[in-house]
């Protein structure tokens, strides 16, 4: 049986991860803990959206630049260059608009530089390259290479330390400045040493994208896709007795459970929609998977408005005058708010509009 000429599955695994990190961001007051971050060591479902994105994002730029045959044309590594820059510069475009709707419109003295555009951007741009300029052969050495150095670094420079002695700490205090990062703890997420094992994450993703490519039977790439997904997910698991799962950090025990479990859902998907095309259930998903990047931009942008603006109070208080219970009534704010960013994109799907940033 040969693979359709698009894969729908990984649009809807696109459209899964999208719709639920719109969820997870979008909890008003109290959420429940499996809508929240793990503190630090540890994993929630929570944990699970970003990474995914970043995993599809490898996948989809294998089978993006494979149709050029990786050539590193002047067209080709501009676009790649056009679309790296717009990305980081809307991550920080959204950062300004939070200060500015505020009235603080000169806030450039400190203003956050990074955030999770900013960490796809870069990841996008160095995996893009590498495709274009490295052989194929080296993808899983430079994943182990990578993965390897980041331990290193995290051992040496107590890495694993909740504090401001961490080392991601240290390099982007020094580099940065503290009034550019991320607040809320002392290791900012989506900091610059973080960003070694994301591109490890994507070239995880840019490798499976070429185990889909190679191979023609729809069996043999569920297999291949279900049989990585497995040895990664018990290798983090024997890892993490050493290296704890740490999303803040972006452990290497995380990189690979998170890879894993996004191999073996996407086989999973492939195996319900793309051989047994049980497809209807799933175009809800598909309305934020075929415009993705603009829907997650167009929902940060509405829940700094919506903020601003009191109609996020407004919502929720009504919400919770029937919904009692504040983490359901959270919940229920968060749907509300998926569901609202689902129509705009539903729009543009009925129009067959794709917005690609």
């Amino acid at each position: 049986m040969i693979m359709p000429k698009r894969l729908l599955s990984l649009d809807i695994l696109r459209g899964i991860t999208v719709a639920g990190m719109i969820l997870v961001n979008n909890g008003y007051n109290q959420s429940f803990e499996m809508l929240q971050h793990s503190k630090w060591n540890g994993l929630t479902p929570c944990d699970l959206v970003f990474p995914f994105f970043l995993f599809i994002m490898g996948v989809t730029t294998y089978l993006s630049l494979s149709k050029s045959g990786f050539k590193k044309s002047p067209p080709v590594i501009w676009k790649v260059i056009r679309r790296t820059l717009l990305l980081f510069s809307i991550g920080l475009a959204i950062n300004w608009l939070d200060h500015a709707i505020e009235g603080d419109l000169l806030c450039f003295g400190h203003l956050r530089v990074w955030a999770v555009l900013q960490r796809i951007a870069l990841c996008y741009g160095i995996v893009s390259i590498f495709a274009l300029t490295i052989n194929h052969r080296w993808i899983v050495p430079t994943i182990i290479a990578l993965l390897v150095a980041y331990t290193i670094i995290l051992l040496w420079g107590n890495g694993y330390s909740e504090d401001e002695s961490n080392i991601l700490a240290r390099i982007d205090r020094s580099l940065f400045g503290y009034e550019h990062l991320y607040h809320k703890s002392p290791v900012d997420p989506e900091g610059l040493l973080g960003t070694i094992p994301s591109v490890a994450h994507v070239l995880v993703g840019f490798y499976c994208g070429r185990l889909i490519k190679q191979r023609e039977a729809v069996a043999d790439k569920v297999l291949a896709l279900f049989f990585l997904g497995a040895t990664l997910s018990l290798s983090s698991y024997l890892l993490s007795y050493g290296l704890p799962l740490n999303k803040r950090i972006w452990s290497p025990s995380y990189v690979m459970v998170t890879c894993g479990m996004a191999a073996s859902l996407l086989a999973l998907l492939m195996t319900i929609i793309d051989i047994h095309g049980q497809r209807r259930w799933a175009t809800v998903f598909h309305v934020f998977g075929i415009n993705p990047l603009f829907l997650y931009v167009a929902s940060e942008v509405f829940a700094i408005l919506f903020s601003a603006w009191g109609v996020s109070e407004t919502v929720y208080e009504a919400i919770h005058s029937v919904v009692i219970h504040p983490q359901s009534a959270s919940l229920c704010y968060a749907l509300s708010f998926v569901a609202f960013n689902f129509l705009l994109g539903y729009i543009l799907y009925r129009l067959h509009l794709y917005i690609k940033l």
